[in-house]
């Protein structure tokens, strides 16, 4: 597969990020025509040449070592994800002794992994793959995400909620936030699966009918989504703040379980009561039966 231009962008991208005062350049005065590092610069501190590093930028990654690809990390001040997004590009550029990519999720979840949700009971938990699909939950999670479920496409998905259904700008108090974060996941996961045509789909589909995303997009930006805190503004329940872990199902390829936590003795954890109890009383929707769920 041919990802020189995505090499080029995204190393081109971080290259402008970097300030010569941050990486230590010193200037002399110089007036620059660039904004970030120069390539020789960056050249210098990667500790190869100018010409190597300007071959690498062009987008050709045939033949770079771990070391090399290391040292280009530590002068551009890469993050972990970064970095990793970096190594993902070189294995596509040069495939030979790659491991075989993570299978694509088209059959039906393992009974096993409904059981473990089912068994959350005071916390929002839910499975997702690599394409954003929200495949199975429990209870709590199937309510919290309540506005999701309004429509008949299944799975539901959590990037076209965000960026073609305007409730979601209610939903997510801090809407570019999440925004952001959306694209930097599918970013890197594009990165980590260039053979899923379903996931460049999805990225193409919101391409197309979100300029939000085009912009978004063409940040290269990538970042790991472990864990962290989040705020939502729920219809029925009013404002949650949460916080999130996210662990990589190993027996599960592409598949990542998702838990939601309010703080002991919070309004949250009130909140989430409050939630579990209009959960019980309603009809709570799942992928089959999409219309049972109702969030007015």
């Amino acid at each position: 597969m041919d990802n020189r231009s995505e090499v080029r962008e995204f190393l081109m991208s971080r290259r402008a990020r970097v300030t010569p005062e941050q990486a230590g350049v010193e200037t002399f005065g110089d007036r620059r025509r660039v904004s970030g590092l120069r390539r020789e610069e960056v050249a210098r501190l990667a500790g190869v040449s100018i010409d190597y590093y300007t071959r690498l930028e062009r987008g050709n990654l045939k033949g770079v070592s771990d070391a090399v690809l290391d040292a280009i990390a530590r002068a551009l001040s890469f993050t972990a994800a970064e970095r990793d997004h970096l190594f993902d590009l070189a294995r596509t550029a040069n495939p030979v002794g790659v491991q075989p990519q993570r299978a694509q999720r088209d059959t039906p979840l393992r009974p096993q992994l409904q059981y473990l949700l089912d068994a959350i009971t005071a916390a929002p938990a839910f499975v997702q793959n690599n394409r954003m699909d929200l495949l199975a939950a429990n209870a709590l999670g199937y309510a919290m995400y309540a506005p999701m479920f309004k429509g008949t496409t299944r799975p539901a998905n959590f990037s076209r909620h965000i960026f073609l259904d305007p409730s979601a700008h209610d939903f997510y108090p801090d809407w570019d936030r999440a925004a952001w974060t959306n694209v930097t996941i599918l970013r890197r996961e594009a990165g980590r699966n260039p053979h899923d045509k379903r996931l460049h789909a999805l990225i193409g589909e919101l391409s197309t009918r979100s300029e939000r995303f085009r912009e978004l997009w063409a940040a290269h930006d990538v970042r790991r989504h472990y864990a962290g805190q989040k705020v939502f503004h729920h219809p029925v329940v009013g404002e949650l703040e949460l916080h999130y872990q996210t662990v990589e199902l190993e027996g599960d390829p592409g598949l990542g379980l998702t838990v939601y936590l309010a703080a002991p003795g919070s309004q949250a954890e009130e909140s989430l009561r409050l939630l579990a109890s209009w959960a019980a009383s309603e009809r709570v929707a799942d992928q089959e039966a999409p219309g049972r769920l109702t969030a007015s």
